[in-house]
């Protein structure tokens, strides 16, 4: 057998005497598109930070050597005060990462964002836009593992299909490993061969339609539930 991607074994992250994650164990083969799902507060996006190192943990986090992990966030927070261009963003990880002059173009290319974008100002670009920009800051490097959390959460349901439907193209173009918190069940369906439900028994994983029925779903969110699930391609509520 070959050697996961990812290993998470017995993960824990608290907060002083608040436990977010009390016991996490799971795997990421190469390839993966996996979808993290869970009420607000289960965990999430604490998650995410645990895997890039950002925030203190308990148990073991264990990348196969050369795993490379690009991440994009919800978003950013471009002031008036702080007119970053998309130029400058992007060139200032260009430039730590010595990376050829064309490779900004290219990336432009990859996430479909036109040129003249790039003297725009962060703060005056739309949703779709700026999540975009983010996912190229995120493709800096090559990555061959990415990281999403949430990465429609303020866009509209047209720039939310054509957003996913990108990173579904960058990961069947490049090979990459996804990684994605979500909150649209619809996509889970759609995109993900993988789903890890967080809540506040004891999580779950496997494929969306083994392990998404009603009862975990109603368990999960605490409420009747009322969502979407892609059968041979149609959508049903």
């Amino acid at each position: 057998m070959s050697t996961p991607l990812l290993s998470v074994t017995k993960l824990r992250i608290s907060f002083g005497c608040r436990v977010i994650i009390p016991d996490l164990t799971f795997q990421v083969e190469s390839g993966d598109c996996l979808s993290v799902i869970g009420p607000n507060g289960a965990g999430k996006t604490m998650l995410l930070r645990a895997l890039l190192n950002l925030i203190p943990y308990e148990g073991e986090i264990r990348w196969t050597p050369g795993a490379r992990l690009g991440y994009v966030p919800q978003r950013v927070v471009a002031g008036q005060h702080l007119p970053i261009s998309v130029r400058d963003l992007l060139a200032a990880k260009a430039d730590i990462l010595k990376l050829p002059e064309g490779a900004l173009a290219g990336i432009f290319h990859e996430v479909a964002l036109a040129p003249e974008l790039l003297d725009c100002a962060l703060d005056i670009l739309s949703g779709g836009q700026l999540q975009k920009v983010l996912i190229a800051f995120a493709l800096l490097g090559r990555p061959n593992v990415l990281l999403f959390d949430e990465p429609t959460a303020s866009l509209d349901e047209l720039s939310e299909e054509r957003i996913y439907e990108r990173i579904h193209s960058l990961k069947e173009e490049m090979g990459i490993t996804v990684i994605l918190v979500s909150h649209d069940l619809s996509v889970v369906y759609r995109y993900s061969n993988k789903v890890l439900c967080l809540s506040k028994g004891a999580p779950c994983m496997g494929p969306p339609h083994e392990v998404l029925t009603p009862a975990l779903l109603e368990e999960l969110y605490a409420a009747p539930s009322r969502y979407y699930r892609h059968i041979d391609g149609h959508r049903e509520s």
